[in-house]
């Protein structure tokens, strides 16, 4: 038997058919205070977009979006910046929304940091290289 999915008591169907103003009291106080203070009008177009076109991969900048019940199903490319080397890394990353994912914000899902790889140590990085003669004075 299948977990079923509850979000703070309720299941998806109920989560579901809330207006925007019950669903804004079951979230935790920052995202509560977010969407009190209303979407900007970028949040309101992806928003547009993604109800008439809910099947399409929909890029966005907006890693601060709230996760809302009606974008269950629905795949973002979420930017995550690229290195300042400028190489072609991929600077999208393909997230779909789950219903775990209610009330997290996108940026969430796109990590946009990368494992920090250290090498050897470089001349003058101890006080052993001090009097060394590779350095130039």
């Amino acid at each position: 038997m299948a977990k079923e999915f509850l979000f703070r008591g309720l299941n998806l169907d109920k989560v579901k058919a809330l207006t925007i103003d019950d669903f804004i009291k079951l979230l935790p106080s920052r995202e509560r205070r977010t969407l009190k203070r209303g979407m900007s009008e970028q949040q309101k177009k992806l928003l547009e977009k993604i109800k008439r076109h809910p099947d399409k991969v929909h890029k966005t900048h907006l890693r601060s979006m709230i996760i809302l019940p009606e974008m269950i199903g629905i795949k973002f490319g979420v930017y995550k910046g690229g290195s300042p080397e400028g190489d072609k890394t991929n600077k999208w990353v393909s997230v779909e929304v789950k219903s775990d994912m209610i009330g997290y914000r996108l940026g969430d899902f796109s990590i946009p940091l990368k494992r920090v790889q250290h090498s050897a140590p470089g001349i003058g990085a101890s006080k052993s290289t001090k009097h060394s003669s590779m350095k130039t004075t």
